[in-house]
């Protein structure tokens, strides 16, 4: 490689926070919470559709759900998506697309 260079697809970025550590994080992050992308596992996905169902509940959950150390809230808290701590059952029945049936059980 002989050099990079920066292009901004959207947005108007702080030059000075723009950084591949971020991304590479989070890869990190899927790659150890999310079995299906570790190598040499038995955990795979035979089909493209139950891959993308994997992937978006692991970063649901990581996004409503899950509560780091640093954040001390969700990081959909912190960025003003959600008002609450989602549960796993608010989540499958988000996906699941019976939004009322958490309603009258609760």
């Amino acid at each position: 490689m002989v050099r990079t260079e920066k292009e901004v697809p959207i947005g108007d970025p702080d030059p000075a926070h723009v950084s591949t550590s971020y991304v590479e994080r989070q890869n990190l992050s899927v790659r150890m919470e999310c079995r299906r992308f570790t190598r040499l596992t038995d955990a795979f996905s035979k089909k493209l559709a139950n891959l993308k169902a994997s992937v978006a509940l692991h970063y649901a959950h990581y996004n409503f759900a899950r509560v780091p150390r640093t954040l001390r809230c969700t990081p959909a808290m912190a960025a003003h998506v959600s008002n609450h701590l989602w549960t796993v059952a608010e989540l499958v029945s988000v996906a699941l697309g019976v939004d009322n049936v958490l309603r009258e059980s609760a």
